[in-house]
């Protein structure tokens, strides 16, 4: 077993949102921060081949639940941010609120820092501009959705949003990390995290293995961010139990239909939409890349409409899901989707359909269910305090696992704010 010869002031495990928000906070302190990152540091290059290998391997960052339902993760620096849709969703305020945690003055923070706006008429995709204009003439609220993205370096007709920007437009957690570096942050990717190493009730390192080499670091604050599934299995075999129980994780499914005055595929997805708060239930546009597209098609045995990916309107319904099921201590994650869910989505796929006909669509079907965003797992109230600490002294998680209840939209903005809310409070 190695030692790290070095102490830290913090050490974060896990580089999304929140860990990489951390990191580069107490970096421009003039902390000394070590970042472990369980996948690799390679460029984005933004290919179907490497989104596979980072977001789409069996039993590490592909998972299976009940049925078949899929959930996917990002496993590399910057984590799920490097793959999602960089939409910025106003964090829920007064939910957290609610449960002692303000912060009201970070999301302001952000909105200065961060580029976050709707997408301009010139990088509105045709596809996505179609169904705003049905579901409009149909007397639903669709509108622009605001958007981490840095739009002066934005590519119209580019799709790779999907499988990492690979132009630098798409704001993703690795630009936080590259900040940290840049004001003396140290960052070790291929680190998988196995524990938190604790003396007399307080966090004193990490045990982190790294090509099958066993090793330690220690630092006088320990952050766990290794997402929704990753962080109650590291909280678990740390001693936490309670971890990793009744969590969410966003299920959704995507609507489609051919058109045939229309040629797209290539397009910035989940340009606009609306969020149906009382029906518990968010519709976006939603255009893939071919190969994601006929995945879709595939899994309902839609084989005739395979290489129809240039004409297809597509609309996703995500629905907030109830609380249930639990994170195995392998990291798979045991949930079925509830009944109530499922009719949320059923009625999501009833109106995505009438939008998607109202637009000339024909041939209308829906995609086998999936999930993302997975979260409650590490509750503030629980299992942490509303400064995210745990049981154990100095010891801190900022991820999507300390969400207290049920959402069902996108969490980056949120875990930005907690990540900048917690490095203050570190730091003070």
């Amino acid at each position: 077993m190695n030692k790290t010869g070095r102490w830290f002031d913090a050490i974060i495990a896990g580089t999304g949102p929140g860990g990489a928000t951390v990191a580069k906070e107490l970096a421009q302190k003039n902390q000394k921060v070590l970042m472990l990152e369980r996948g690799d540091n390679s460029g984005i290059r933004g290919t179907n081949w490497q989104a596979g290998i980072m977001a789409g391997i069996p039993g590490r960052s592909l998972l299976f639940a009940d049925r078949m339902l899929a959930m996917v993760r990002g496993i590399t620096t910057g984590g799920s941010s490097v793959f999602y849709y960089a939409t910025a969703f106003e964090p829920p305020v007064e939910m957290l609120r609610s449960h002692g945690v303000d912060i009201a003055n970070q999301v302001e923070e952000i909105k200065k820092e961060l580029p976050c706006a709707p997408l301009k008429d010139e990088l509105l995709g045709p596809m996505a501009k179609r169904i705003m204009e049905s579901a409009r003439d149909l007397g639903y609220d669709w509108n622009r959705l605001p958007k981490f993205i840095y739009q002066d370096k934005c590519r119209p007709g580019c799709w790779r949003c999907n499988y990492g920007c690979p132009h630098g437009a798409k704001w993703n957690a690795r630009h936080f990390i590259e900040t940290a570096c840049e004001n003396g942050a140290k960052l070790v990717s291929m680190a998988r995290v196995s524990k938190v190493i604790t003396e007399n009730n307080k966090a004193v390192g990490v045990e982190y293995k790294r090509f099958g080499k066993t090793e330690i670091a220690r630092a006088d604050k320990i952050i766990i961010s290794a997402g929704g599934i990753g962080s109650p299995s590291i909280l678990r075999r740390s001693g936490i139990s309670g971890a990793g129980f009744d969590f969410f994780f966003d299920p959704l499914i995507t609507v489609m239909g051919t058109v045939e005055d229309l040629e797209g595929g290539h397009e910035i997805p989940m340009a606009a939409g609306v969020h149906m708060e009382e029906d518990g239930y968010l519709m976006t546009d939603m255009t893939v890349p071919q190969s994601l597209y006929m995945l879709f098609a595939s899994e309902v045995f839609r084989f005739n409409k395979l290489f129809s990916h240039k004409k297809i309107l597509q609309i996703m319904v995500k629905a907030k899901d109830s609380l249930g099921g639990r994170v195995t201590d392998g990291e798979g994650v045991r949930k079925k989707l509830a009944e109530t869910d499922r009719a949320k989505l059923l009625q999501g796929y009833e109106r995505a359909g009438q939008i998607l006909e109202n637009a000339g669509a024909k041939n209308i079907f829906k995609s086998w269910y999936l999930a993302a965003h997975p979260g409650g797992t590490a509750k503030i109230g629980e299992i942490v305090d509303a400064d995210l600490k745990t049981v154990f002294d100095n010891l801190y998680v900022c991820d999507c696992s300390v969400i207290p209840e049920e959402w069902g939209l996108p969490p980056t903005f949120t875990l930005v704010a907690l990540g900048k809310r917690l490095a203050d409070h570190i730091s003070s």
